[in-house]
């Protein structure tokens, strides 16, 4: 039996195209043989055999053309992806990973996808502080006590709290200027929070 004729490949996701270089072959010759995860050539005792291949391949939409100086056998792939090489060990389990993972989607994800108009995410905001928070000591802080105690309080129940309480307690602190404080997140979600100052006083930004 003759040696394999000279042969390479290139592929795509879907397809792998292979050239066996045999000048002059007569197409009454070539014989061709595609199962699912094999290939067979032959022209008169020039052979090749692929077995079993990379990936599975569907025998029904393989082809092959015969030119002056090679056979062009193009294979369609069951499932798309990349081979890298013709045959796997034939020992070895059928590796549909291989098969499995696209080219990389990001920049046409990243491209298609729409940038929702930007709004102040209180989830984070309150995160944050819940991460800075620790209590201090006299000896860290002078003023542990007194104005202390009282952020203390505060601070054990915005913890205490659930994250739609935590982020309406922030919410309307922030936009009412300190004067009000409020757990109820579906309320405070809808609107701006309005500043009420205390009976008596009147609110004036600062520099006004």
């Amino acid at each position: 039996m003759s040696n394999p004729p000279r042969h390479d490949f290139y592929e795509t996701e879907e397809k792998l195209t292979l050239s066996v270089y045999v000048r002059g072959a007569d197409p009454e010759q070539v014989k061709i043989q595609f199962t699912d995860s094999s290939l067979e050539f032959s022209h008169g005792e020039t052979t090749l055999s692929l077995s079993p291949l990379k990936g599975n391949i569907v025998p029904d939409s393989c082809d092959y053309t015969v030119g002056k100086v090679k056979v062009e056998i193009r294979l369609k792939k069951a499932t798309e992806g990349r081979w890298g090489t013709l045959t796997r060990p034939a020992d070895a389990v059928d590796e549909p990973a291989l098969s499995q993972f696209p080219a990389s989607s990001t920049g046409a994800a990243s491209g298609s996808s729409s940038r929702p108009r930007e709004r102040k995410n209180w989830e984070k905001v309150s995160d944050n502080i819940l991460s800075s928070e620790k209590d201090k000591t006299s000896n860290e802080d002078p003023n542990a006590g007194g104005d202390a105690a009282l952020n203390g309080f505060f601070q054990t129940l915005f913890k205490d709290a659930d994250p739609d309480s935590q982020r309406a307690m922030m919410k309307s602190f922030v936009e009412s200027g300190g004067t009000t404080l409020s757990t109820n997140w579906d309320e405070v979600k809808k609107e701006k929070v309005t500043v009420k100052p205390p009976d008596g006083s009147e609110w004036k930004k600062w520099g006004a």
